[in-house]
């Protein structure tokens, strides 16, 4: 890396929207003239994401960073990190941490795949609330507070992706996809879908855009190899050990499965494959919900829910201070792993008793 270099409901009424913020609400397509206007108006820009960056996050930044420097302004992408992800390896070189004085001088933001400005990280969540700023964003709750200025907001929570917002902007500021931002948009749409699985027959504009990106370069074959290949021998063995260990409750309807700070420790970031994981859980017949407990920290846990379209995680998670997906959310939380599955429990016991 260089350089160490709320969701508004569809229904909402106009004054629902954050004060001081501009823009459509969920479910409206194009982007707002707002947001054109406030990329036409700047002329330097940073595109931050949220931290513990996906395919989704890091590919909305990368393809829109691409756009807007073919489009005459200056962008840089900026993220907090970690680049978890075997498939972000190649990218993360591409993000500054912070950026300086100099790069932060006249510059506008633009926050993308993020619900609010706490998840971009400690330091640069001080940094944004001082400067114009956008919000790009899918997520079923947009909390960003807003900037001294107006602050355009193009939000779809009922878009499977935020890249797909991205190309919906590329297109709106009149430029075609080069093949690098094809391949980096349709990227970001496999990662959010499953590689499509997640959709359904009330997707087929999905399946339009996909078609617009792979004429314009994008290689389904390459990006599938990139998801799922390269992995390691020990994120094998971890998926192994946690599914071992995996319990079933509520007649088997929801499995909670952990992962210990030993193995935390000894395995390192790079040996998780969450999608994996969750994806066996699901397949197993009657099960409706997923819930992974991570022991991150000695007295902090990361907890991952994941769901099928019956059940709504994103409000457990929000309960809890996370946020999310209906049907695929987080959260960290304070606490042990044993403490952390009661709580897991008692929130689950109102969905399924």
């Amino acid at each position: 890396m260089r350089r160490c270099k709320e969701t508004v409901p569809a229904s909402a009424s106009p004054d629902q929207l954050k004060p001081g913020c501009t823009g459509q609400r969920s479910g409206e397509n194009s982007p707002p003239e707002e947001l054109i206007q406030f990329i036409k108006d700047g002329s330097k820009f940073i595109i931050v994401g949220h931290k513990e960056p996906d395919g989704d996050c890091a590919g909305s930044q990368l393809a829109l960073q691409s756009a807007l420097i073919r489009f005459g302004k200056s962008a840089i992408v900026c993220s907090a990190g970690p680049f978890k992800r075997t498939e972000l390896k190649t990218y993360a070189e591409k993000f500054i941490n912070i950026p300086t004085e100099e790069e932060l001088s006249g510059a506008k933001f633009i926050i993308v795949d993020c619900s609010g400005i706490d998840r971009t990280g400690d330091e640069l969540k001080d940094i944004i609330g001082k400067f114009p700023f956008a919000v790009i964003d899918h997520h079923a709750a947009v909390t960003h507070s807003p900037s001294t200025k107006q602050s355009p907001v193009y939000v779809d929570a009922a878009s499977p992706s935020c890249t797909l917002l991205i190309e919906k902007l590329i297109t709106a500021l009149g430029l075609e996809l080069t093949a690098e931002e094809a391949t980096l948009l349709l990227f970001g749409l496999c990662t959010d879908t499953g590689f499509f699985r997640h959709l359904t027959d009330k997707n087929p504009d999905v399946f339009e855009a996909v078609t617009k990106m792979v004429r314009h370069g994008a290689s389904p074959k390459n990006i599938y190899r990139i998801i799922n290949g390269g992995k390691s021998l020990n994120s094998r063995i971890l998926l192994g050990r946690i599914l071992s260990r995996t319990e079933s409750f509520f007649d088997g309807k929801l499995v909670i499965g952990h992962e210990t700070l030993e193995e935390t420790e000894t395995y390192g970031l790079e040996g998780r494959d969450s999608d994996n994981l969750n994806k066996l859980l699901l397949s197993i017949e009657g099960v409706e919900a997923v819930v992974i407990i991570r022991q991150e920290r000695v007295d902090n846990c990361t907890v991952s829910l994941r769901s099928t379209d019956n059940i709504d995680v994103s409000q457990i998670a929000a309960s809890l201070g996370g946020g999310g997906h209906k049907n695929a959310s987080g959260l960290t939380i304070k606490g042990i792993i044993t403490d952390v599955k009661q709580i897991m429990l008692e929130s689950f016991k109102n969905v399924f008793c």
